[in-house]
């Protein structure tokens, strides 16, 4: 069982909140890790358990046996309320680690929030320094110090197998037809089964046709009405799909930049699927051969890089926000990370070589930005090209 980064900052949030939701997509491991921290775990997919909670919380409440780890809590919204009643009564930190495979904050049944008594964590798909037993380097920590080093050896067909597997546990120990059925399993079961149990969906074709035709949109500019015209269905169910996935944490909106740099900007966010595995099986991918034929192979490397990134600040231990970047003249970079007022702009090169020209819109963003910015290309090669104090081209082995 692989290490998880997260599980230090879970421990110091248990310690200092009566209450942790562990937030994060189905089988990324939130349950593993409740069952090493927590003895007594109950789980809303009992269907007995879920009807004693909704009917009698007070009654439920009071005959827990306390510290508590209650699973998939969005089947159960309505207990916030009681769970917040029996903390300022009797406010103990660690008792309950709440777990769900959808925000329960966000569910139009939670009545309270627990504001100051609750701490939010996000369980990722492994990284793929967790899957090399390295749960503890820091890529962004890394990068803000400068530090560029990287074993002797070649990256290539590791990157690749990286990229197909994803970051779900249990495709570690799946090979071949066995992957391919799990991840057509995952999507069947898991993403369509999560969807309508937040909302009530009633062309549920409609909604799996949206999430294939979503697929091919990872690592672009988001264009609503081209996805509804594509699907055959009204911009406000595009709306309301786009919620529903974000919210089991199948994809994430980025956000673009802003600065005032004397140019105007694209306003619309960027779609990423939030893992590679289930995109490329989306995309019908699975091979190293059928990626690199692909007319989709340098959105789903960015997607790669993003997810990779997205883990690596969440788990990062200070403030940090990740962009994407575009002006109305064309300008654009595929992320931009602040932390701490430093600017990391970062580009991503399907490509084996790299070149100056590589860099020329972090350059222009460079001499136009006030803030301290390091420029990364990240490529498909094995050698650190460093052009100057703030130009670096790092392999995509860095991640690994």
């Amino acid at each position: 069982m692989k290490k998880r980064t997260l599980e230090t900052i879970l421990k110091i949030a248990l310690d200092t909140f009566p209450v942790v939701l562990l937030n994060g997509a189905r089988q990324v491991g939130k349950s593993t890790l409740a069952l090493e921290n927590f003895k007594n775990y109950l789980t809303f997919d009992d269907g007995e358990l879920r009807l004693y909670a909704k009917e009698n919380p007070k009654g439920f409440l009071k005959n827990l046996d306390l510290p508590v780890c209650l699973d998939e809590i969005q089947k159960v919204p309505t207990l916030l309320e009681f769970i917040k009643i029996h903390i300022d009564a009797n406010r103990v930190n660690g008792n309950f680690l709440l777990t769900g495979s959808s925000n329960v904050l966000d569910h139009k049944e939670s009545k309270d929030t627990l504001a100051g008594r609750l701490c939010e964590l996000r369980l990722h798909p492994l990284s793929s320094k967790e899957k090399n037993d390295k749960p503890y380097e820091n890529i962004i920590e890394k990068l803000l110090h400068r530090d560029f080093k990287l074993p002797i050896k070649e990256y290539d067909d590791d990157i690749y197998k990286h990229i197909l597997d994803g970051g779900y546990p249990e495709i570690l120990e799946l090979d071949g037809f066995a992957k391919e059925l799990w991840f057509k399993s995952y999507i069947a079961t898991y993403i369509e089964r999560d969807a309508r149990d937040l909302a009530d969906i009633r062309d549920i074709d409609s909604f799996i046709k949206f999430v294939h035709v979503l697929a091919t949109r990872s690592g672009t500019i988001l264009n609503k009405s081209s996805l509804s015209n594509d699907i055959g269905i009204k911009d406000i169910t595009t709306e309301n799909y786009l919620s529903i996935i974000t919210q089991i944490y199948q994809a994430t909106l980025l956000k673009p930049y802003f600065i005032n740099i004397g140019k105007q900007f694209v306003k619309s966010p960027k779609l990423f699927f939030n893992d590679t595995g289930v995109l490329c099986s989306l995309l019908r991918i699975s091979s190293k051969e059928e990626l690199l034929h692909s007319n989709y192979s340098g959105q789903i490397f960015e997607s790669y890089v993003f997810g990779e990134l997205l883990k690596h600040l969440s788990y990062l231990q200070k403030s940090a926000q990740m962009f994407h970047y575009r002006t109305n003249d064309k300008k654009e970079i595929d992320f931009i990370i602040e932390v701490d007022n430093e600017l990391l702009a970062i580009e991503v090169k399907q490509s084996s070589s790299v070149s100056k020209n590589d860099f020329k819109h972090i350059i222009d963003l460079q001499s136009r930005c006030d803030k301290k910015c390091l420029g990364i290309v990240f490529y498909n090669g094995n050698r650190v090209v460093e052009l100057s104090d703030d130009l670096v081209a790092l392999p995509l082995g860095m991640f690994l």
